[in-house]
């Protein structure tokens, strides 16, 4: 939180419009997390809500050491500003006493226990890409990667083109390729 702190020195009060990637990528990480832990808290699911704390936490410091202070532009002091009030107020619930401790580290009025809970953008919630599993013959052969809205085309392509299943297909053509979008993709020889 500390570190998150010196870097969002002099953050907008908005997000600008123009986030780089190093930006974006903090601002999706937190939404992803706020949404999660939000669902997990509701059911009292306190260990798995701690895990992606620390999962949040262990990104946002490897985003801050890649990261020069001096060369921080609005997007990402903005980005690291939200970031650490965000992880704040989600670890508040299980430990009050370092919440409150962060929460006057940053600066911010009032308590972070009477502060509301932190809200998400939907869209940056969703990863643009998803990891899906590619079967020969029932086989698990492989993964890739694709964005979370590519045609089953694009899909089947990615999938022929890995060269794991390209090695379990023996240079024989596939009988059938099924796509089941988000999913799996299954390659029968």
């Amino acid at each position: 939180v500390g570190d998150l702190a010196r870097l969002a020195e002099g953050a907008p009060a908005t997000a600008p419009t123009a986030t780089g990637e190093a930006a974006a990528s903090m601002r999706r990480a937190t939404h992803r997390t706020v949404a999660r832990v939000g669902t997990d808290v509701e059911r009292l699911r306190f260990n798995v809500c701690v895990a992606q704390i620390h999962e949040l936490a262990n990104a946002l410091s490897a985003a801050v050491g890649a990261v020069e202070t001096a060369d921080a532009g609005p997007d990402l002091r903005f980005a690291a500003r939200e970031a650490a009030e965000a992880l704040v107020l989600l670890f508040a619930p299980m430990m009050p006493h370092l919440a409150e401790e962060c929460w006057a580290a940053l600066g911010l009025p009032g308590l972070a226990c009477e502060a509301p809970w932190p809200a998400f953008d939907p869209a940056l919630a969703v990863a643009a890409t998803v990891t899906l599993p590619v079967q020969v013959n029932g086989r698990r052969r492989a993964e890739i990667e694709v964005a979370r809205e590519a045609a089953n085309d694009d899909v089947e392509a990615a999938a022929l083109a890995h060269p794991d299943v390209a090695r379990a297909l023996d240079g024989k053509p596939p009988r059938k390729v099924i796509v089941v979008p988000g999913r799996i993709v299954n390659v029968v020889a």
